[in-house]
């Protein structure tokens, strides 16, 4: 059941916008931003073969695109010490690298992420930025992500997903799982490369996350992250949705929904890299 909509989706069921090229006025976002003096937090996690193939290709095109004109902290994860890459360092930008002991790199990639993660926003992100937003490591930049994507709780809208009917979402259908979502309920599916918020906000979601995979574990279950995720956003439902453009996956072809030049970043694997 692939749905075809006839134009794409500008705001939520809850009114909780949809941010697409087109659908925001910069100009006015930014005049409010930079009032309020916005520190905007950027977390990435690489581990082993994470870091040799994706974290500079990240690091240098989110120096480049990633809220430019703002303060932004890096929050770089890894598993090792690593000179950080050759950059066009920006004065506004700094750069925190944490190594994280090899005991923390569980089996569980994720469940060692969202830990680490909670750690930190509790210990001294969230006294240090106003946003916060975690993203894979195999994201490239191409255009401005700016400040039309801040909000309170931002979701990213899943570009394989977003144009299938709700009953055909891969939500977990297993009723005794944290992460179920009952058949005819569910509003869109979430994709786990970008989300954002306030930090109290994404630390709620850490600890949720966690609380979920213990739960399953209990009961000999297990789930994937994005759909723990998908399952705290249909309880707890996003301010902002990013369009799929935000994070494209180049081997999925481009409908007309989405312009080629509105993408601001994609996904990739490292036989895709061009530099």
């Amino acid at each position: 059941g692939l749905w075809k909509p006839s134009a794409w989706r500008a705001v939520t069921s809850i009114s909780a916008p949809v941010i697409w090229e087109g659908t925001f006025d910069r100009e006015a976002l930014e005049k409010h931003y930079r009032k309020q003096n916005t520190t905007v937090g950027l977390a990435v996690f690489a581990v082993g073969s994470l870091t040799d193939q994706y974290l500079d290709p990240f690091l240098q095109s989110a120096s480049k695109f990633f809220m430019p004109g703002y303060r932004v902290i890096f929050y770089v994860m890894v598993d090792r010490h690593l000179q950080l890459p050759d950059m066009d360092h920006s004065p506004l930008h700094s750069f925190q690298v944490h190594v994280i002991g090899e005991e923390r790199w569980w089996n569980n990639f994720d469940l060692m992420r969202m830990k680490v993660l909670a750690e930190h926003i509790r210990k001294h992100i969230k006294h240090e930025v106003d946003f916060l937003f975690i993203m894979s490591a195999n994201l490239v930049f191409q255009n401005e992500f700016g400040v039309e994507t801040l909000s309170t709780s931002v979701a990213q809208l899943h570009a394989w997903w977003y144009f299938w009917k709700t009953k055909d979402l891969p939500y977990e259908r297993r009723p005794t799982s944290a992460a179920y979502i009952p058949f005819g309920l569910g509003d869109f599916y979430y994709a786990d490369t970008i989300i954002g918020g306030v930090p109290f906000q994404i630390l709620d979601f850490t600890q949720e996350y966690l609380k979920g995979v213990v739960w399953d574990a209990e009961n000999g279950l297990n789930s994937t992250y994005e759909k723990y995720l998908n399952k705290y956003f249909f309880l707890n439902k996003p301010t902002k949705l990013l369009s799929p453009e935000y994070s494209w996956d180049p081997t999925f072809n481009i409908p007309r929904q989405v312009w080629p030049d509105n993408v601001y970043s994609i996904q990739i694997n490292y036989s895709f890299l061009q530099f």
